[in-house]
């Protein structure tokens, strides 16, 4: 009889998550821990939304929808975009967003070029779909670099992702950074994913994030409510992609997650209508107590959007080692090698109440001296 094991698919074993499941097992004893890891607000779903939601399922709006999203809410999206309703496709979050571009776009052997530091689901996900992850190095400052990205890509080459604001960095590409970007897809043919779920989580000068998508049209954009509105568990993203990808990234939704839940999407629409400047101006105050508190300890690019920090740990250890140290102390971040090639940074996440926040600040600093 075999082993369980070689019944296990190469797919499935291609994928590591040991990195934050280390992490997270060193930590499973701690009591009430100072939780800077998770990429999660700190603040619930606004009550209108809650109250359309229950008023949804009350109404019966508890049964599959379109697989594409209520037409409501999809024409919304449409008219906010300016774009087709045909180019418009309601995901199950972002992640559902992400999963469904690759399927829908990257063949075995296709190449797909990133920035490195990088969301943890790229590459994963990239190795799901049989392509090859070519992260760029964009350290020290995070920021896109055009020759360096240029110099990666390949006759293989199928797909750029962009992430602004970026997970883990907190870094946002500037316009001339986007324009770049969009030049380089234009000589080379790429098609774009850029995930910018944490729109409108800004706090430099600009209001609005610069995207690739008002400049290339072989963009797929991926944006999301679970971030803006603290509905990270009701699955919501959407998608606005060239009609021909959306139509078969509808297709494989129909074969995986058949379709956003539905009271839901009725609770996503009216949330469109619901102002979160005061989470915005809330979170900015918390990226500056960051600083003020880690600035002078820690080597940390400045976090212009998003809600995470990427701090450079001391030379004398890795991220790993920093971080079992941090759980020691009852605090838990997560080493950059999770997102990243390098072990020399690690990511914090600073939503959560403020005077969690300044004492989980103060034990990192403590730590590092």
């Amino acid at each position: 009889m075999r082993d369980l094991a070689a019944h296990l698919s190469e797919r499935a074993l291609g994928v590591d998550a040991s990195g934050i499941r280390k992490v997270f097992d060193l930590a499973a004893k701690l009591k009430d821990p100072i939780n800077l890891s998770i990429g999660l607000p700190d603040f619930d779903v606004p009550d209108e939304a809650k109250d359309v939601a229950i008023q949804a399922i009350r109404d019966g709006h508890n049964r599959y929808t379109p697989t594409q999203g209520i037409a409501p809410l999809r024409e919304r999206l449409a008219s906010d975009h300016a774009c087709d309703v045909d180019n418009v496709l309601v995901t199950s979050g972002v992640s559902g967003g992400l999963f469904l571009s690759i399927l829908a776009t990257v063949n075995p052997g296709d190449e797909v070029v990133f920035l490195d530091p990088y969301f943890v689901m790229y590459r994963h996900l990239v190795t799901i779909a049989g392509g090859k992850s070519v992260p760029v190095d964009s350290y020290p400052d995070f920021r896109f670099d055009a020759a360096k990205v240029e110099a990666a890509i390949t006759p293989r080459t199928k797909l750029l992702i962009l992430n602004s604001p970026s997970n883990p960095t907190g870094v946002m590409m500037t316009e001339a950074e986007v324009r770049a970007a969009a030049e380089l897809a234009k000589k080379h043919d790429l098609l774009v994913v850029s995930d910018e779920i944490y729109v409108p989580f800004l706090y430099g000068e600009a209001t609005t994030v610069p995207s690739i998508a008002d400049l290339w049209p072989k963009t797929i954009l991926l944006r999301g409510f679970s971030k803006t509105y603290g509905m990270t568990g009701w699955r919501l993203g959407y998608a606005i992609a060239p009609r021909e990808v959306a139509e078969q990234m509808i297709k494989l939704q129909q074969y995986t997650f058949v379709c956003a839940p539905s009271p839901f999407q009725h609770a996503a629409l009216a949330a469109l209508d619901i102002p979160v400047d005061d989470h915005i101006t809330a979170y900015r105050r918390k990226r500056d107590i960051v600083m003020s508190e880690l600035g002078e300890t820690f080597e940390i690019e400045h976090p212009d959007g998003a809600f995470y920090a990427f701090p450079k740990v001391p030379e004398s250890q890795t991220a790993m080692q920093f971080a079992e140290r941090m759980i020691e102390k009852n605090v838990l971040v997560i080493p950059g090698s999770v997102f990243s090639a390098k072990d020399t940074h690690f990511r914090l996440s600073f939503g959560l109440p403020d005077e969690r926040l300044i004492v989980g600040c103060k034990r990192l600093r403590d730590a590092a001296s």
